[in-house]
């Protein structure tokens, strides 16, 4: 099969940035599982619609770590994770995580989470206008992804620069700086974590730092990866979360005064901005594991294919009115935070860290508005986050 090159050279443009979904949709209709050059020089797939992203998403067929797939791995001291990892790998290293992420637990967290917003916003008293990513959006998920972990937010920039380098990729393929930002990254890693093995403390990288000295059930090379990858994760979501939800509010003036009069409410609210302009635009790299059909195609050993999330939330077929941005939609089974056993695992602690700082920032600001025409918000470059890299706002 060849690529469809009028759709192909559509995507990874600017126009396509700003505004991906009418390329979707012509995607679902003329061709829902692409085959396409990649900036970084492989042929690879993209799936565009909502039933077939869920198959592909729960297919065993389709593996994370390349090695299954006889890919020699590119960057092998950034992958051993769980994000890209297969049974029974996977389930060894999700399950040292997980319990500080269950709902319990972070729903215990939402006072902390609370006074961080109110907190952040004091900072902002009495100024005009702010710049939400940098000011509010970011810091709230960085300062709690920092305290469960045990590492300083006062290193909150750093974590940004070296996170920005690996989830704003364009596809080309990682280069010499960025491996550099990820060197300096592990560098950083290292010297805490020998820190946490003299003095460990009840915190995140202290109990895995504890599980690691215990044996085989962490290797150091799968700690250091691990830390990095809850870092990276930890805020990345709720960051465009916030970002996309309140700029969809501020599109959406009868839906902005409806979450106002009705705060709770903001529970459909966040599924809804989930759907409709979601903060994770493609899954990672998933790659066949063996010659394959599916749906139809046939798709060849160790050729990647990515689901555009962003395309299947916005299905006809699985959503009525999908263009339309609705807070009270009823039951939303968007794919924001994907599906299978690589689900998010951080997607409760994202929901609640959006619906406090989304509500808490309409409730001390009601007439926020705007600073800059949509048209010229730039939006992050890459092929896994969606958001804007800055959203300069009068408070009002």
């Amino acid at each position: 099969m060849q690529t469809n090159p009028s759709l192909s050279e559509s995507l990874f443009t600017e126009a396509f940035t700003q505004n991906p979904f009418p390329v979707y949709e012509q995607m679902r209709e003329k061709e829902p599982i692409m085959r396409m050059l990649f900036p970084d020089g492989h042929y690879g797939w993209i799936i565009t619609r909502y039933s077939d992203a869920v198959e592909a998403l729960k297919d065993p067929r389709f593996v994370k770590d390349m090695r299954n797939a006889g890919i020699e791995e590119d960057m092998p001291f950034m992958n051993n994770n769980m994000l890209f990892s297969d049974p029974p790998d996977h389930k060894r290293l999700r399950g040292l995580v997980q319990k500080a992420f269950t709902p319990q637990l972070i729903s215990g967290m939402r006072g902390r989470i609370q006074q961080i917003a109110d907190e952040l916003l004091a900072e902002v008293e009495g100024q005009e206008t702010i710049n939400l990513i940098d000011e509010y959006a970011f810091p709230l998920p960085i300062i709690v992804i920092s305290e469960m972990l045990g590492v300083p937010n006062s290193d909150r920039n750093k974590f940004r620069a070296w996170s920005n380098a690996l989830i704003e990729q364009t596809g080309q393929g990682p280069d010499e700086e960025m491996r550099g930002l990820i060197m300096e990254f592990r560098e950083y890693l290292a010297d805490w974590i020998s820190k946490v093995r003299k003095q460990p403390g009840d915190d995140l990288i202290s109990q895995l730092v504890i599980a690691e000295e215990q044996g085989d059930r962490l290797t150091e090379v799968e700690l250091y990866n691990l830390v990095m990858l809850l870092i990276i994760a930890g805020h990345e979501t709720t960051v465009n979360l916030i970002g996309n939800g309140i700029l969809a509010l501020l599109q959406h003036p009868e839906q902005l005064r409806l979450l106002q009069s009705r705060p709770e409410l903001i529970h459909t609210a966040i599924e809804e901005i989930l759907r409709y302009n979601g903060p994770v635009e493609f899954s990672t790299g998933r790659w066949a594991r063996e010659d394959l059909e599916f749906k139809g195609v046939s798709m060849k050993r160790g050729e990647s294919v990515i689901i555009s999330l962003s395309s299947a939330n916005r299905d006809p077929e699985q959503f009525n009115d999908p263009d339309l941005f609705d807070i009270s939609r009823e039951k939303s089974p968007h794919l924001a935070f994907g599906k299978g056993i690589h689900l998010c695992l951080g997607a409760p602690l994202a929901r609640l860290e959006g619906e406090i700082a989304i509500n808490t920032l309409l409730k001390q600001y009601p007439n926020i508005r705007l600073k800059a025409d949509v048209s010229e918000l730039e939006w992050r470059p890459g092929m896994i986050v969606r958001g804007v890299k800055e959203m300069p706002l009068y408070l009002g």
